[in-house]
């Protein structure tokens, strides 16, 4: 698959693991991996960037002795997911064109 575009999937799967309710990180990877491949360096840089652009928050919570922290989708992150579901149908007819189903 090619990076880029796997990275923007990846990008929608981490706010779609954060819509329900607030993770850390190793309960993302968790929660992602039966859908597509993610590891912990893939991961990081993604919520780092999430972050800065406004799509999540972050706060510690302890655990175990440690602070563990949690993120969680703002309503900016919602949007973004909710953009992407709305531009599905557009990627779907471009499948379709470059599978040879269009008519």
């Amino acid at each position: 698959m090619d990076a880029q575009l796997k990275r923007g999937l990846l990008e929608v799967c981490v706010l779609a693991a954060l819509k329900e309710q607030d993770s850390y990180g190793y309960r993302i990877i968790k929660d992602i991996s039966p859908h597509i491949e993610i590891s912990e360096s893939t991961l990081y840089p993604i919520l780092k960037r999430l972050e800065s652009g406004g799509c999540v928050t972050v706060y510690p919570t302890e655990h175990g002795g440690r602070l563990r922290k949690y993120y969680r989708i703002t309503e900016a992150g919602k949007r973004r997911l909710q953009e992407f579901l709305e531009e599905w149908k557009e990627v779907m007819a471009i499948y379709g064109f470059i599978g040879g189903g269009a008519q």
